[in-house]
């Protein structure tokens, strides 16, 4: 986690995030980048099938300057808050934390996917919940095409992270990616949940035998199996979570189809809506 990518949407919201960034780099001396992103064309028309382009895209062909503008304030707002937290700026990662931003915004979707290939994690905020936060394309793409962690802020930034940390573990590849993802979160954690619901995992190991895997190699981790209740998986995972005092979510994301999840629900989505705490998701 020695880089961090922070696409800047805008400034409602952007705090917490950039706490939660903080937090993380402080944790590993990481260089946190930040960035303006922009949608492109094709965003907008992949979610308008009637090809009809929202007034705000228009506006902005017509007035590039409009655009320059919201650039220089997202960037004058993350080096702000940056400097609240007294990171300092740095073009290179070293053995301290510290930021910079990247001069040209990222448009699209699928450009910001690419470029967090080449990032230990990208940092944003829960999906709309915020002008700050991506929407639910924005980050289904990060989530697919990023190939890394995706480290979501809630909504008040976290007073600490990656203290005491709890992985919703359902057996399934999903969730062993984002768990070996989030190694270094757990080698530095002072203590590990491995928590399973029965009758919401996929078949695979158990919460026993990962929580003895991590301890193997060298992560102390200690599991418990709850039983299914009438609440959804998802509300345990976050009441769990809650009740243990973790300050970070390890959650393997979509697990089921997206499709299934719009329409039945699923512990991502509830998850992506509710969360308090800061939740590492990788698909």
């Amino acid at each position: 986690m020695k880089t961090l990518l922070v696409p800047v949407l805008g400034l409602d919201g952007l705090r917490a995030i950039v706490d939660t960034a903080c937090l993380a780099g402080l944790r590993f001396g990481s260089l946190i980048e930040g960035c303006s992103f922009q949608h492109a064309l094709a965003d907008y028309l992949r979610g308008n099938a009637a090809g009809n382009l929202p007034w705000h895209f228009e506006e902005q062909v017509r007035a590039s300057e409009v655009a320059r503008a919201e650039d220089l304030a997202r960037k004058q707002a993350f080096a702000d808050a940056m400097k609240t937290r007294a990171m300092r700026a740095e073009a290179a990662p070293g053995s301290e934390a510290s930021f910079r931003w990247r001069t040209e915004p990222l448009r699209g979707d699928h450009v910001l996917g690419q470029q967090a290939r080449l990032f230990g994690a990208t940092v944003i905020g829960r999906p709309e919940s915020s002008g700050a936060s991506p929407d639910m394309a924005t980050f289904e793409t990060l989530l697919f095409e990023g190939g890394r962690p995706i480290l979501i802020a809630p909504p008040v930034a976290p007073a600490s992270l990656g203290e005491t940390i709890l992985i919703a573990w359902n057996g399934s590849t999903e969730t062993a990616r984002a768990v070996a993802l989030a190694e270094p979160f757990l080698r530095r954690a002072k203590h590990v949940w491995v928590l399973a619901i029965e009758g919401s995992s996929v078949p695979g190991p158990s919460a026993q035998e990962l929580a003895e895997a991590l301890s193997l190699a060298g992560i102390a981790a200690e599991a418990r199996t709850l039983t299914s209740s009438r609440i959804s998986s998802g509300e345990i995972f976050l009441a769990e979570a809650q009740a243990l005092g973790c300050d970070l979510l390890i959650k393997g994301a979509y697990t089921q189809s997206r499709l299934r999840q719009m329409f039945f629900g699923g512990a991502t989505s509830h998850i992506l809506r509710h969360a308090k705490l800061p939740v590492l998701m990788a698909h």
